[in-house]
């Protein structure tokens, strides 16, 4: 079940993000830290109603962002579509011990879906460039790459822009 994530939840989703990035860091990849996800960016998400959560046996096991305000790191990439009608994934996370069962494609479909149901033109999102997994979950789902941006607190090296236009 995926449903709107509330201010209880946030505990457990830190939880799930610290054991992701944990478990990217041991694989090489050094996309998340101890600065990010962090509690503010959870809790500014619940505040605007984007943060949804997978539960299973009613115990998140992985969330996902799906927002309508766009970064201004954003801003240099030519996207597919104008900037006014899209949506954007941030946060994405499954629990390391369910990875590889399907869940992360569950939130993506469910993320599509809402995004058909309210008329966007596009989803937009961000991966790392060392996280070679995401790029081809990405890509395997019809996502083009467009060009790179970089959030210097996370890490020397880019962040791949893609975009899914509806």
């Amino acid at each position: 079940m995926i449903r709107l994530a509330e201010e209880k939840d946030i505990q457990t989703i830190l939880e799930i993000t610290k054991s992701c990035a944990k478990s990217m860091i041991s694989n090489g990849v050094f996309q998340w830290n101890d600065e990010y996800p962090n509690l503010s960016a959870f809790q500014n998400d619940i505040k605007r109603n984007e943060l949804y959560v997978l539960e299973l046996d009613k115990v998140v096991k992985g969330c996902i962002v799906i927002s309508t305000l766009m970064d201004s790191e954003y801003i240099p990439i030519e996207w597919l579509t104008k900037n006014e009608n899209n949506i954007y994934i941030h946060r994405l996370a499954v629990h390391p011990e369910l990875q590889g069962k399907g869940y992360a494609q569950q939130l993506m479909s469910f993320a599509e879906q809402f995004a058909i149901d309210n008329r966007y033109s596009s989803i937009r999102l961000d991966t790392f460039s060392q996280n070679k997994r995401n790029q081809k979950f990405y890509e395997l789902r019809g996502y083009k790459r467009l060009g790179d941006i970089y959030f210097p607190k996370q890490s020397e090296f880019p962040f791949h822009c893609y975009e899914l236009v509806l």
